[in-house]
């Protein structure tokens, strides 16, 4: 009998987050017989291979797939081509799913059984490692996560589609696929979205099915983060001309004048001084500047 939930998981280089995420799933309430885990390796060079290869031995319902490295979209594609649940369940390598995180996404179907409906998960940072300043911005106004904006049960839109912790039908997505002409980190997540709300894709926020995310990060990996951003956003502007996401015009020279060099010198200070105050603000102008960087680069012109 085939599981009810597929739970896949991209992988590049994190051997030793993975280890944590796969010992997280095996320790779930639900019943194993219940759901299926599909690791896919995104052309690892470190120890990945053999990690997998030992929890395979002890683990025989862990799918391992192999590819060289093409990015998480591509992976996932992979995955879903493998997948026998009737429920999709897409999370990252470096996230550690709560005890009873599967039975919540699991109970969330069962209660809403229409094709089109899909759980939102919650995911908060790992309180295990430190969580800095800048960590907290990115999910708190940052280009990170915007849980912060919903309500428990609330209908969430295409902008929410966030494959760290995100569940929806087999049979909704359908032949549906992540866009290979995205590199890299930013927007292929949210395109594949947009193009399932079309169909009618309902996304409810469901906190309850809880997630750490151990991936510290600091002011210095906005750069690549942001200009890959806006790399997606013109891929994204492509397929999708209706939604504004390249700004044009009044609004553009707006944002090169509020990130330039002057203002952003004086955030810098100013944040030096009165970090409560200034911090946030030179971070957002940061971000807004290395986007705008992104956006003046060739389509799928990447930083890897």
């Amino acid at each position: 009998m085939p599981p009810y939930l597929s739970v896949i998981i991209p992988t590049y280089n994190r051997s030793d987050k993975l280890e944590k995420c796969l010992r997280a799933l095996q320790g779930q309430t639900l019943s194993q017989d219940s759901f299926e885990v599909i690791v896919v390796n995104d052309g690892s060079s470190d120890d990945t291979e053999k990690l997998l290869t030992r929890w395979k031995e002890a683990w025989p319902l862990l799918k391992i797939l192999h590819q060289k490295n093409s990015g998480q979209g591509i992976a996932r594609n992979h995955a879903l081509s493998k997948a026998e649940g009737q429920i999709i369940l897409f999370i990252g390598d470096d996230i550690y799913c709560a005890p009873d995180f599967l039975k919540k996404h699991t109970d969330f179907h069962q209660e809403n059984p229409g094709t089109n409906f899909a759980c939102l998960g919650l995911t908060v940072w790992d309180p295990a490692q430190p969580i800095s300043p800048f960590m907290d911005w990115l999910t708190s106004g940052g280009p990170q996560f915007a849980y912060h904006h919903l309500s428990p049960q609330e209908e969430a839109s295409f902008w929410y589609f966030y494959t760290s912790n995100l569940s929806l039908k087999k049979e909704f997505l359908a032949e549906e696929r992540f866009d290979s002409d995205f590199k890299a980190y930013g927007f292929e997540d949210i395109e594949l979205g947009y193009r399932l709300f079309k169909k009618g894709l309902k996304l409810v926020y469901c906190p309850e099915a809880l997630a750490l995310h151990d991936h510290p990060m600091e002011e210095g990996s906005l750069k690549k983060r942001m200009q890959n951003i806006g790399a997606s956003a013109l891929i994204f502007q492509s397929k999708a001309p209706e939604i504004s996401v390249v700004p044009r015009g009044f609004k553009k020279l707006l944002l090169k004048l509020a990130s330039s060099f002057p203002v952003l010198g004086f955030f810098w200070i100013a944040k030096s001084l009165f970090p409560a105050l200034a911090q946030r603000k030179y971070w957002v102008l940061l971000s807004k500047k290395y986007f705008l960087k992104g956006l003046s680069r060739r389509k799928g012109e990447y930083l890897l």
